[in-house]
């Protein structure tokens, strides 16, 4: 679980692709009826799907903790363009009174009454300012807000599109969006007191009503990073309020209730927590008012945002853009057959995927650096990459679809190593290095020689971003301090010493190859050297990887099973952390005992029944000990490629597909946090067949499509199509495979055998043929050699 950036914009892409046969995609996914009509890509992505939880409790494990809700993908239905960094949101969850889940996220499809809409904010649109909500009648102060029941029949949502019925108020919200301006279209009812509400949120700033159809304010708690649109904010409307006054709430001076309210109408100018504008229209039965927010980082950038080419101020005609924007990507990629909601969460998954990273600047328009100074942006340049999350499955999808914004996504991050000294981490690891190899490894052309500069100081300066640097590099594995009386969850301290060192290693595998490209070659030994280092924290005796104390012994007690934020495990148990070694899958075989008890060892993760104690909001989606719902174990179905079992992952990947995904009874659900793309990209690459195990590597492990025909066009305008012959739940085992007409044994392809253009044909059936892909020969590479 990570908290980082979101959305982005694109280029004119490829033709319009065949048609699919299809259900209405705004139908609830869980009703899997026969096709009727065609229906193209971006109508069937829905929005919605990520914003509900499962609902089968053997999924669950022992989550929610009491007083919260299971986590959902914590993903939004607002409307947005790819990437972008602006977008319009429902928002039903009052963050302003306490995080119900640990994070500040806006919706949950669960929830029955709206609070507002925000056109803007960071990632998870809970700190998205200001708060705009059309009431009619009385109003109430914020955080009072005054809230509404919505129709859930009513909420629609579509690719650059949100709408939904407020049935307390009798009035339809619709929201769409530009790349720099949120739309926000309400019709009302007949009413002299026709309200729309506009208010920052907690922390406050200043709110100015400019004249009879503006509003202007700014923030005063804004993220450079996180926050690409800036804390400034205009918001225009498409005909004048009839009256107009300004509010602000004092929630330091208790008093009564949540504090003391100030309320003037007719002023011009408001400061303070809550500082807000009521604007009040005189309305016939469907009179419509149009908002558009723009934001910046400053009030004269928010202002050219607003009038920017693309900002237009008809809402269909935007709606239009924005819905023809999607579907050009998302005619990238066809698909043919599977079921109507397989489909349906296929091109919904994949728009999630399209979450992040922010986009900051197009070339040639204004932006401000992380210095405070204002910049003309010589090409696309973008928010941070969440490396943790979408390094390891997001980057990847990008670099086959759009190496062309993954060039711009590097420069971002290269520029802002420039400016700060060091390379962006996000959140935990050091796994910039992973877009970089692996782009490299792709044919996508950059400075690698610049840019290692400061990948290796990450690496080397103990005084940088990576945490516990010294005492890596000096005894090659990272302690742990035991607590008082050894907690599980809820407990959150420690230093993540067995986690941070396997990710560490997998790091330095990453940057050894980048050295050896280089001709750095010393640098190269020793980074080799240093990705063996997840050796030192695994313990023989148990069988697991286990945290150290900073005198070397082992930590005892020790329950594999049982799940830690940040004590030896980061948000993951030991059963979870046995498999974070992707870069030396077989070095890891080699530890457990070779080829069967490798295979011994998977079987049991994937059926050890999870009793753990500790309740982990973040492990959810559960098949035994593995989690879905979070990163550090979500290539684990995959491994069995190199131990001469592809089989199992055949099987695994279709039931995972099937079990986690969609199969509550709204058909929206998760098995846990999106985390800006990454859980989203899983589905996509799972279901269209194959998966990036290592990110630094350019190889792919297959697995089992669910589809019979996936039609890839890949950025560099080839085609890579994936063809399963016999296809259907029943036949979910490849029986024999041929890569472009010729026998392929591998389980797994390189990205140099589709560059230019391939054909994958996988024979399918009922029953494994466990002689495919089993020969030790046909493995996936890895760094270590097998023990013969």
């Amino acid at each position: 679980m990570t908290i980082s950036p979101a959305r982005r914009p694109h280029r004119a892409l490829a033709a319009a692709l065949s048609v699919l046969i299809v259900t209405s995609a705004t139908a609830v996914l869980a009703k899997d009826n026969k096709p009727a009509s065609p229906t193209a890509p971006v109508d069937l992505a829905n929005p919605l799907v990520g914003t509900a939880s499962l609902d089968n409790q053997a999924l669950l494990g022992n989550a929610p903790p009491p007083g919260e809700p299971t986590y959902t993908g914590m993903t939004t239905p607002g409307a947005s363009l790819p990437q972008s960094a602006t977008e319009a949101a429902p928002v039903n969850i009052n963050a302003d009174l306490g995080f119900a889940t640990g994070v500040p996220v806006a919706y949950d499809y669960r929830r029955p009454v709206m609070f507002g809409f925000t056109g803007g904010g960071s990632t998870y649109g809970a700190r998205g300012a200001p708060m705009v909500m059309p009431v009619v009648g009385d109003w109430t102060v914020p955080p009072d807000y005054a809230t509404a029941y919505y129709d859930k029949a009513t909420e629609k949502a579509s690719p650059g599109y949100y709408a939904v019925d407020l049935a307390t108020f009798r009035t339809k919200v619709e929201l769409t969006a530009t790349q720099w301006t949120s739309l926000m279209r309400f019709t009302f009812p007949e009413s002299h007191r026709s309200n729309v509400v506009v208010n920052l949120r907690r922390d406050g700033g200043d709110v100015e009503v400019v004249d009879d159809h503006t509003v202007r304010g700014v923030a005063k708690a804004g993220r450079r990073d996180r926050d690409a649109d800036g804390p400034y904010f205009i918001a225009e409307f498409s005909r004048p309020f009839a009256s107009f006054g300004t509010f602000h709430s004092e929630v330091t001076n208790k008093g009564e209730g949540l504090g003391r309210e100030d309320v003037q109408a007719d002023r011009r100018k408001v400061s303070g927590d809550y500082a807000g504008a009521y604007l009040t229209f005189d309305t016939k039965a469907g009179d419509q008012v149009v908002v558009r927010i723009a934001h910046g980082h400053s009030a004269e950038e928010a202002g050219q945002r607003l009038r920017a080419q693309d900002s237009d101020t008809d809402f269909d005609r935007v709606h239009a853009k924005a819905r023809a924007r999607w579907a050009q990507l998302f005619d990238r990629v066809e698909v043919t057959g599977g079921t109507a909601k397989q489909r349906t969460l296929f091109y919904s998954t994949l728009y999630h995927s399209f979450a992040s990273p922010r986009m900051i600047a197009r070339k040639g328009e204004h932006y401000t650096d992380g210095d405070g100074h204002d910049r003309i942006a010589d090409y696309d340049h973008y928010g941070p990459v969440p490396f943790w999350d979408t390094g390891r499955n997001q980057i990847v999808l990008l670099m086959l679809l759009e190496p062309n914004v993954v060039q711009d996504i590097m420069r971002s991050e290269f520029d802002r190593a420039r400016e700060r000294g060091y390379m962006n981490t996000s959140f935990h690891g050091d796994h910039a290095v992973f877009l970089y190899d692996g782009a490299w490894q792709r044919g996508i052309d950059f400075d690698y020689a610049a840019v290692y500069e400061y990948l290796r100081k990450n690496a080397t300066d103990p005084n940088g971003p990576r945490g516990y640097l010294a005492e890596y590099a000096k005894q090659g594995w990272i302690s742990d301090i035991v607590p008082p009386g050894n907690p599980s969850p809820p407990y959150a301290g420690g230093k993540a010493g067995v986690a941070t060192t396997l990710e560490y290693a997998w790091d330095d595998y990453a940057l050894a190859d980048v050295a050896r490209r280089l001709g750095k070659n010393d640098d190269a030994e020793m980074f080799a050297r240093r990705a063996s280092n997840y050796r030192n924290v695994f313990d023989p005796s148990v069988g697991f990887f286990r945290g150290r104390t900073e005198d070397g012994k082992w930590i005892s007690p020790f329950d594999p099973g049982e799940p830690y934020y940040n004590f030896m495990m980061k948000e993951a148990s030991g059963w979870s952390t046995l498999w974070l070694v992707p870069h030396d899958v077989q070095g890891l075989m080699n530890l457990l005992g070779g080829r069967d008890a490798f295979n011994r060892k998977l079987d049991a993760f994937f059926s050890t029944p999870y009793t753990a104690k500790g309740i982990c909001r973040d492990c959810t989606g559960l098949i035994g000990q593995y989690v879905q719902g979070n990163q550090p174990d979500q290539q684990a179905a995959y491994l069995y490629a190199w131990s001469g079992q592809p089989w199992k992952t055949q099987a695994l990947t279709r039931r995972i597909l099937d079990e986690l995904y969609g199969s509550d009874a709204t058909g929206y659900g998760f098995p846990g946090m999106d985390d800006q793309g990454s859980t989203s990209s899983w589905y996509v690459l799972s279901a269209m067949g194959f998966y990036p195990v290592d990110p630094s590597t350019p190889d792919y492990i297959i697995g089992s499509p669910i589809f019979d025909r996936v039609r890839l066009r890949m950025g560099n305008g080839k085609t890579f199509e994936i063809v399963a012959r016999n296809n259907s739940a029943k036949n979910r085992y490849i029986q024999s495979a041929t890569l472009n007409g010729k026998a392929w044994t591998k389980p797994w392809f390189s990205h140099a055998d589709i560059a230019n253009g391939a054909t994958l044909v996988l024979t399918m059936g009922p029953e494994p043929n466990k002689a495919w892909g089993a020969d030790p020969h046909d493995a996936p590479r890895s760094m270590s050699a097998a023990q013969r």
